[in-house]
C-alpha cells in the first residue's frame, strides 16, 4: 500500500476521552489517523494530551498527526482538510466527534451560549462534512460516522443547546445518507447514552446515581464501547449500513 492510497481517518476532537480511543480504535498498520484539537484554556495542556494520543495510536502501527483546530472557525477547518488531501490525496473515513456542553435551563440560557454550543457541535460537523463529502464522492467510497447523544432523541432538562445540536447532527446524518448513497459512501450515527471519560467521573454521586437508575444494565458504558462500533461503521462490514442512528446506552433508551 503505498503512501497516496494508504487509509485516511480524521477524527475531530480526538485528544482525550471518547475521541482519543476512537483514534486509537481505527490505527492499524497502512493508516494515518488525523485528528483535530482545541481548548483555548489551557492550549498547552490539549497540546500535550494530543501528544499523548499520537503515541497510543503509534503503537497501534499507524501514524497520527494532530493539529490545533477550532471547528467553529471555517478558516481553520478549511486549512485542516486542505493539509490532509494535500498529503494523501483521500479521506476515507471522518469521525465528527467534537463537541461542548454549557449546560443550563432553557428559560435562563443565554443566545451566546445557545451560539456556541450549536457552532460546535453541529455547523462543525457540517464543515467537516461538506469537504470530506466532496472527496468521498471523488472517491466513490468513503465512512462518515457522527457522535450524537442520548440527548437529542430523548430531550435532557438543561440541556437545550446541547440536545438540540445532536439532535441536529442526527438529522444531518440521514440527508448526508442519502445525498452521499449513489457514490458508494455511507453515514451514520451514533447515540451514546450515560458513558464513563473524565468528564462525568466528576458529576456529583446522586447524579451518577440517578443515572444508574435509568439503566437496565446496570452499568456506565466505556469509551470503548463507542470506538468499537465506530470501527464496525467505518469497516466493509458496514458496507450496506447508511443512515442509521446506532444507540448505545446499556438500555436507556429502547
Amino acid at each position: 500500500m503505498t503512501e497516496k492510497t494508504q487509509r485516511t481517518v480524521v477524527v475531530t476532537g480526538g485528544s482525550r476521552g471518547i475521541g482519543r480511543t476512537i483514534c486509537c480504535e481505527l490505527a492499524a498498520p497502512g493508516t494515518t489517523v488525523y485528528f483535530n484539537y482545541f481548548n483555548p484554556g489551557d492550549p498547552e495542556g490539549e497540546a500535550a494530551a494530543a501528544a499523548d494520543t499520537e503515541k497510543m495510536v503509534a503503537e497501534r502501527g499507524a501514524e497520527a498527526k494532530s493539529s490545533a483546530v477550532d471547528v467553529s472557525s471555517t478558516e481553520d477547518v478549511t486549512a485542516f482538510f486542505s493539509g490532509i488531501l494535500k498529503d494523501t490525496g483521500r479521506i476515507d473515513v471522518l469521525v465528527n466527534n467534537a463537541g461542548i456542553t454549557r449546560d443550563g435551563l432553557l428559560v435562563r440560557m443565554k443566545e451566546a451560549v445557545w451560539d456556541m454550543v450549536l457552532e460546535i457541535n453541529l455547523k462543525g460537523a457540517f464543515r467537516c462534512t461538506k469537504i470530506a463529502g466532496k472527496a468521498m464522492m471523488k472517491q466513490h467510497s468513503g465512512r462518515i460516522v457522527n457522535i450524537a447523544s442520548i440527548s437529542g432523541v430523548l430531550g435532557s432538562a438543561g440541556q437545550a443547546n446541547y440536545a438540540a445540536s445532536k439532535a441536529g447532527l442526527i438529522a444531518l446524518t440521514k440527508v448526508t445518507a442519502r445525498e452521499l448513497a449513489p457514490r458508494g459512501v455511507t453515514a451514520n450515527a451514533i447515540a451514546p447514552g450515560y458513558i464513563i471519560t473524565d468528564m462525568t467521573a466528576t458529576l456529583p454521586e446522586d447524579v451518577k446515581a440517578e443515572y444508574l437508575k435509568q439503566i437496565p444494565l446496570g452499568r456506565g458504558g466505556t469509551p470503548d464501547d463507542i470506538a468499537k462500533t465506530v470501527n464496525f461503521l467505518a469497516s466493509e462490514d458496514a458496507a450496506y449500513i447508511t443512515g442509521q442512528v446506532i444507540h448505545i446506552n446499556g438500555g436507556m433508551y429502547m
